[in-house]
């Protein structure tokens, strides 16, 4: 049993380290000890195992790990035909084409939302978007599609915990209940100065919410009026991407 347990708990340090690479391109054997919270010696050992095996490969010159190239081989066989990442891109591209400004998709994790695609405007200045990234689902524009559609009792447990006042929390969910009921989700620098956004939520074809689908650019170019002629567009590309969906 000590033996399995130990087992175990290698598998879990290796993918300690591994997730240390979420938010960083490459890093030295101390900075993984910090964020994993191990002894050097023993993200050592890990880390000559993980770059056998070819998930990890240290850059001699500069003395740094980096992702190696079996997570790669290992992302290319996500199964397509069902990952909405991955199956929306032609919708994605299409919107992007039509409103020349950057189209994200977002799914829900807990209290946060993660954008796994994106598809990014030809404009010069243009809003980037990484994927992989995080965000609490209280704020922004797709992250209140989220919430509007989020059973009550959650919905009221994360307003209870997010710090506003009971009349900040009234008017939230004032506007709450207007995205449900228009269907799409407004923010102006509520994140990022100098963003803003519009997303439309995706639903899957028995009625639950899949993902939040948005538009983002530069708040010089996306006004609320401006946006508000991207409805028409986005809740296509949203009906589109529902009846692909599997």
């Amino acid at each position: 049993m000590d033996e399995k347990k130990n087992t175990v708990r290698a598998a879990e340090r290796a993918l300690d380290i591994l997730l240390c690479f979420t938010n960083n391109a490459e890093l030295g054997l101390t900075e993984i000890a910090r964020e994993t919270g191990l002894n050097k010696s023993t993200v050592f050992r890990l880390l000559a195992t993980l770059e056998g095996k070819g998930f990890i490969k240290r850059d001699l010159r500069s003395d740094k790990y980096q992702l190696g190239i079996r997570i790669w081989e290992l992302a290319g066989q996500i199964y397509q035909s069902s990952d909405p990442a991955m199956l929306f891109i032609p919708e994605m591209e299409l919107l992007r084409d039509t409103l020349d400004e950057t189209v994200s998709l977002y799914i829900q994790d807990g209290t946060e939302r993660i954008r796994v695609q994106a598809v990014e405007s030809n404009q010069a200045i243009r809003r980037v978007a990484p994927i992989g990234v995080r965000m609490p689902i209280i704020v922004g524009a797709s992250g209140k599609v989220f919430m509007a559609f989020l059973p009550k009792n959650d919905r009221n447990r994360l307003l209870a915990q997010s710090g506003m006042s009971e009349q900040e929390i009234q008017d939230y969910e004032r506007q709450l209940e207007d995205i449900k009921q228009n269907g799409y989700a407004l923010s102006v620098e509520e994140r990022e100065t100098g963003t803003a956004a519009i997303s439309v939520p995706v639903f899957h074809r028995d009625g639950h919410l899949l993902a939040a689908l948005a538009v983002s650019g530069p708040v010089s170019r996306m006004s609320v009026d401006q946006m508000s002629t991207f409805v028409p567009s986005l809740k296509q590309a949203a009906e589109h991407c529902k009846q692909i969906a599997k």
